[in-house]
């Protein structure tokens, strides 16, 4: 009997995910938002589509799980996943509920709760900013005292750089914990890192780590999101000591958070005085902004595909991650001012992917040569601001 996969997707996202589901035989169901209703879903690969009503791609948790449950009666669900970051509390909370193997609502803390993941990783004595939850108003004192301005605020489960304010003083502290209200315990404060900032992506299964990669970002992601400009990405060559650093960094990461199969996309910084590599953040996704387009094209694995297979496998059968090429590749991303642009202007042979999204711009290049990959994005990053980029205030800007 074929397994039943009940996809959670808030945002349209992880189309390759359900058509590797359908591809290995299951009967893939889709839970999205009735804002999505006339998307572009690759419906040959989706056996039912249900739509539940949303506040800005956001479920009501409780009427889901009715929902959801409602459903069971009819359905025998193997497996449920979440394909996109704010889909991970509600599939946990639906597995707890139906009983459903996966991560369970503990362990989802320490990949959707910042403040989880920072204390968890310095408990495992991993290396991260300082930093203290806003609600004691004693131990915000001492922390501003102890570790100098600028600070970061970030909501604690928000995806990306949603959310994040740069803090200058105290006084800007009280009046920003002020505003917040109620809320301000969501929040937590961060010493300000400048410095590159990397991510690495990695396939995991029986709590074992099979394949990962590092990139570095162009400008960091913060920047971007609040200071406009290009998004950009590039992969790191696999012999480089900076990329040995960095995986067996996120490697220690997910072990110490427990991640047992899945995907996963962290960050780190290196700080710009010190070179030291501290962690930021993780989740158990793919990356957001089509960073699965670019590795794909450095290692030829497609991380929604081999995600689906980790999750039929589900440590019962044999997986394995197919043998990864050892290219080159970088990405830009950039809103657009044109609905539809043009990008026949951009005709190296090294481009393999380009994004058709609109009021977007977006390419893929991939190549043996590092130099050239970092050669390409130079250019373009020019050419892409100049003729075609369009700045958006950072809430519309977040990216899924």
């Amino acid at each position: 009997m074929p397994l039943t996969i009940l996809c959670l997707a808030s945002y349209e996202k992880g189309f390759d995910f359900l058509r590797e589901a359908k591809d290995q035989g299951c009967r893939v169901l889709l839970l999205t938002s009735e804002s999505l209703r006339n998307s572009k879903w690759p419906r040959e690969a989706i056996d039912e589509i249900f739509y539940m009503p949303d506040d800005n791609h956001r479920w009501n948790r409780e009427h889901t799980i009715l929902a959801i449950s409602h459903l069971a009666k009819t359905e025998q669900i193997d497996r449920i996943v979440p394909l996109d970051d704010f889909d991970l509390e509600i599939a946990a909370a639906l597995r707890e509920h139906l009983r459903i193997a996966g991560m369970g609502e503990t362990t989802t803390r320490y990949f959707r709760d910042k403040l989880a993941m920072r204390a968890r990783a310095l408990d495992a004595g991993l290396p991260v900013p300082e930093f203290v939850q806003v609600l004691n108003r004693e131990k915000l004192s001492k922390f501003m005292a102890d570790v100098s301005a600028p600070w970061v605020l970030k909501p604690r489960s928000q995806a990306g750089a949603i959310g994040i304010e740069k803090i200058q003083s105290e006084q800007e502290l009280w009046e920003t914990a002020d505003r917040l209200g109620d809320q301000q315990s969501f929040y937590l404060l961060e010493r300000y890192v400048p410095g590159e900032v990397f991510h690495v992506d990695s396939i995991w299964d029986n709590s074992e780590l099979l394949f990962s990669i590092a990139s570095r970002y162009g400008a960091p992601p913060m920047d971007v999101s609040h200071g406009g400009g290009v998004f950009s990405s590039r992969t790191l060559p696999r012999d480089a000591a900076e990329s040995k650093a960095l995986m067996d960094l996120n490697k220690q990461v997910l072990k110490a958070f427990g991640l047992v199969r899945g995907v996963s996309h962290s960050e780190f910084i290196r700080s710009a005085d010190k070179g030291r590599f501290y962690f930021l953040e993780t989740a158990a996704r793919v990356g957001g902004a089509n960073l699965a387009d670019m590795i794909c094209a450095a290692t030829g694995i497609n991380l929604w595909r081999e995600w689906a297979k980790v999750e039929i496998a589900g440590g019962k059968k044999p997986y394995a991650v197919p043998e990864a090429r050892n290219d080159n590749a970088g990405i830009l991303v950039s809103l657009s001012r044109y609905q539809h642009p043009d990008t026949s202007q951009f005709k190296d042979p090294e481009i393999v992917w380009r994004m058709f999204k609109d009021y977007h711009i977006g390419l893929v290049v991939k190549s043996p040569s590092a130099e050239r990959v970092e050669e390409l994005l130079a250019n373009y990053a020019q050419r892409i601001a100049r003729d075609f980029m369009a700045i958006a205030p950072a809430a519309e800007r977040a990216s899924h």
